[in-house]
Order: structure tokens, then sequence, then C-alpha cells
């Protein structure tokens, strides 16, 4: 099994570097996710006595909307670790993808409630090795099982090395908390751009290696 590696500071100092040269678009995306997290609740207790099913609508629209938001925030920063310009419009550029995402989701947390209940271990193991499923639904338009498989692919001989990597962008985004939660502002995109760094990163390698051991063949 090949050994796969990364640099967590240069992931790091990556995504600091993108997220101060590109803070105004950032800021604008991160008010964008907030608004649609807590629009739901504002507005569903307005209408809630009035028109009970309207609320209901009101929590599934903005909950396809977050969805479609989630997507639109991982290829903006893919489009950063490719040297490309994303604008603020590719926020909701995904929906064509959502029910991809959304069974894929619905997999994933499947198998890691399912590694969970087997004693934790199994769960915490199966979280690293399927973690760039949405990575690969937005970037190569896979499917649920087809992208679950490449995550599990490119993760492979990585996961140490992940979850420490994991715990480093939390304690980061923990950090933004302890500043009033503006630091937010600053740590979600960084750790962002980080994560989709590493998932280059690891691309690159899974894709050498295929590609010597189909010469060595």
């Amino acid at each position: 099994m090949a050994i796969k590696t990364f640099s967590d500071g240069q992931a790091i100092l990556f995504g600091w570097k993108t997220m101060k040269d590109n803070l105004g678009l950032f800021i604008g995306i991160l008010i964008t996710i907030i608004l649609a997290n807590f629009l739901p609740d504002i507005i569903s207790d307005m209408v809630e006595k009035k028109m009970p099913l309207a609320a209901v609508i009101i929590y599934v629209v903005f909950g396809i909307l977050q969805l479609i938001i989630g997507m639109g925030f991982i290829k903006i920063v893919l489009g950063f670790c490719d040297n490309k310009k994303p604008g603020f419009v590719e926020l909701f550029s995904c929906h064509r993808l959502f029910f991809k995402y959304l069974f894929s989701s619905i997999l994933y947390m499947l198998i890691v409630l399912g590694g969970f209940i087997l004693f934790i271990v199994p769960g915490i193991i199966w979280n690293i090795k399927f973690q760039f499923y949405p990575y690969f639904i937005i970037d190569k338009g896979m499917g649920p099982v087809e992208a679950l498989k490449a995550s599990a692919s490119i993760t492979q001989g990585a996961k140490w090395e992940l979850l420490g990597f994991s715990l480093i962008l939390g304690i980061i985004n923990l950090l933004g908390i302890f500043c009033l939660f503006i630091g937010l502002f600053a740590t979600i995109p960084t750790t962002g751009v980080a994560y989709a760094f590493v998932y280059r990163k690891l691309m690159e390698q899974t894709e050498m290696v295929q590609l010597k051991n189909a010469i060595n063949q």
C-alpha cells in the first residue's frame, strides 16, 4: 500500500493567503450561509400559528438551499486550488448535483453511524475514509457509490495524517469561535481552502500511484 502524504502547514498557509486575498468574497459567502441557516426560524415563527404547512415548506426550501450553498462553497474553494478566480454566483451553481449530493450524504451518514455503533473506532475510520465524497461529486460529477469509492481510494495510506489534520483545522475554527465568533470569518475560509488543497494533493498522488502500477503491469 502506497503511503500518501501532505504538508499541514503548506495547506493552511495556502488557505490563509487565499482567504486574505479574497476576504470580501468570503465575507459575502459566510453572511449568505448565516442567513440561510437563521432565516427559516425567523420566518417560520412568524407564520407557524396561522399557516403551519407554510412553516414546513419554508424549512424544506431553506434546507435545499443550504445543501446547494454547501456544494457551491466546495466548488469555490476547489476553484482557488486550481488557480481560478471563482465568483459569488458559483455559490448557487451546483443545483443540478443536488440529488447526487443528498443521497451520498445520507449513505455517508449511515455508514459512519453504523461504524460508531460497532464500538466507535470503525466509525472514526470510515468517517476519514469516505470524507471526500462531496468533492468528487462537485469536482467530477460522480454518483453516490462512485464518489465514496473514490474517497476511499485517495485516503488509503493517509488516514492518520488526515485525522491529525482534521484536529488541527478543528482547533483553528475553535479559536475563531473564541474571538467572539467574528474570527470564523477568517478561519472557515482558511480551513475550507486548506481542506480542498489536501484533496487535490491526495488526488495527484493517487493518480501517480495508479500510473506506476499500470506501467509495471
